[in-house]
């Protein structure tokens, strides 16, 4: 596979997770001088891949040639030595410190008997800034740039290092449009001076204007890799997920029922969400699909009220919502299971039967706390009717399995009767079993007549459980789609930006 244009080779690549298997056999080559794209649909195994590229994490099986030389990295640091960066769309500049400090962060500064020569270090930064073309002062404190000039401080770090492969993570999932432009042109000038770049985005069109070649992943696998003149938009996401889309006729903002129990109306949160509309009717079950950093999870979080929003109206049972009020959505019906169980839909240390209660004791004045008895003889109705797996409602949620944490949560909010059950990502990180029985649940809830908004990166499970689904792209509501003409094509199709 390697060839003399080749400089970094990938072979055979594979990487578990526990039960999940990461990569099976994902195979990449990149040429000298090239913006090479990396693309696949949420789970292909593209961060797995580059995380081994970058030292973050060990392979399992595989091979790594690098400049025609078998290489296999221990720690990022050693990446770094042979010439392997990375920027991605978190940064990890210091705020507080200079451009220049951060440039040359840690023992790269230019150094002299007395210690750190920080005139010298001071021109070497303005060196590399000027290959950049920045316009920004190397003595301006990071914390004052926008996010297009941090990402290119990041750059230049990497270019301090005298790296030959960059490898770019989702850069430009914070970035105004002018600021991607201003971003690309300074990696088609890098790619003049010889470096490579790895690009990953998961939208199409960036794809096209800065790539020269791309590779495909799905289910930790290659599918396919060539010059990107040979693709379009349709046939890269044939190849992501294994379908042609076909987008569904009519497809709009919202395509909700008469007298919806919710309506959201023009919620914007600034950096995350803009402009969103949507209904949820009773028994009503819609999903919110969408890439990493669509906006998904900030959306549920502007509606339960822990992220106020700069703009829009919510409403429940046709009276408004005030903004950033958790309580009153309690008390009004809302309820919310969250993407992070672990650190906010639960207290690990507390025990189930605690946890199982929370959300009703809060509800309610008291000058005691309940009965003990009556909370535990509670805990075990709620544990049966929910198929919580304890060994007793004592035992601290920390010791329970990740499905029943998950249904731990549920349980905590249905016993509330909510009219709306907002859902982040509410199988992540639990077994197959546990699956079917929370889309059991969700399946309860919705004959009792709640209404359900659920976010997910896992396309078939909104598939599975949806009447309609929400797509996003880059903080808006682009597409409604309803179950019959929904398929994971067309929904990739609208969430990489496609119309």
């Amino acid at each position: 596979m390697a060839s003399d244009g080749v400089l970094l080779s990938a072979i055979g690549m594979h990487k578990h997770f526990g039960g999940v298997h990461a990569l099976r056999g994902a195979d990449l080559e990149v040429r000298r001088a090239e913006v090479h794209s990396l693309v696949g649909a949420n789970g292909s195994g593209k961060s797995t891949l580059l995380n081994i590229l970058s030292g973050q994490v060990a392979p399992d099986g595989g091979t790594i040639t690098f400049d025609g030389a078998p290489i296999s990295f221990r720690d990022p640091t050693r990446a770094l030595a042979a010439g392997i960066a990375t920027v991605t769309q978190e940064t990890t500049l210091v705020p507080e410190l200079s451009v220049a400090e951060n440039i040359l962060l840690g023992p790269r500064k230019v150094r002299r008997w007395f210690g750190i020569d920080w005139k010298a270090s001071r021109r070497r930064a303005i060196e590399i800034q000027q290959m950049l073309g920045a316009e920004f002062s190397v003595d301006d404190p990071v914390s004052s740039l926008p996010p297009d000039q941090q990402q290119l401080v990041e750059i230049a770090r990497a270019l301090s290092m005298n790296a030959r492969l960059l490898l770019l993570d989702e850069p430009t999932s914070s970035l105004t449009e002018a600021e991607v432009e201003s971003l690309f042109a300074l990696v088609r000038s890098l790619k003049r001076r010889g470096l490579t770049t790895i690009f990953v985005s998961h939208r199409l069109s960036e794809l096209f204007a800065l790539a020269d070649r791309v590779t495909i992943l799905r289910d930790g696998r290659t599918v396919e890799a060539g010059e990107i003149g040979s693709y379009d938009a349709d046939r890269i996401i044939e190849r992501m997920v294994g379908a042609a889309p076909v987008p569904p006729a009519g497809s709009a903002a919202d395509g909700a029922g008469a007298a919806p129990v919710l309506r959201v109306r023009g919620l914007s949160v600034p950096g995350h969400v803009h402009d969103a509309t949507l209904s949820v009717g009773a028994g009503e079950a819609v999903g919110i699909a969408g890439l990493t950093g669509s906006g998904r999870a900030e959306l549920l979080d502007a509606i339960f009220g822990t992220r106020r929003p700069s703009a829009g109206e919510i409403e429940l049972d046709s009276a408004l919502l005030r903004h950033g009020r958790v309580s009153e959505a309690i008390e009004r019906g809302l309820a919310y299971v969250p993407g992070d169980r672990k650190n906010v839909g639960l207290v690990l240390k507390m025990t189930v039967a605690e946890n199982l209660m929370m959300a009703t004791t809060s509800r309610s004045m008291r000058l005691r706390t309940p009965p003990r008895a009556r909370e535990r003889a509670e805990a075990r109705a709620l544990a049966e009717e929910f198929g919580i797996v304890a060994a007793s409602p004592d035992v601290a949620c920390s010791t329970l399995s990740g499905g029943n944490q998950q249904k731990v949560v549920i349980a905590k909010w249905m016993q509330c009767r909510p009219r709306i059950l907002l859902m982040d990502e509410p199988t992540r990180g639990v077994d197959v079993g546990a699956k079917r029985e929370i889309y059991r649940l969700l399946g309860d809830a919705k004959a009792r007549g709640v209404g359900i908004l659920v976010s997910s990166s896992e396309t078939e499970e909104l598939l599975l459980v949806c009447d309609r689904i929400l797509v996003m792209f880059r903080g808006r509501i682009v597409a409604s789609i309803d179950r019959e003409h929904a398929t994971e094509a067309n929904l990739a199709h609208y969430a990489m930006g496609q119309q």
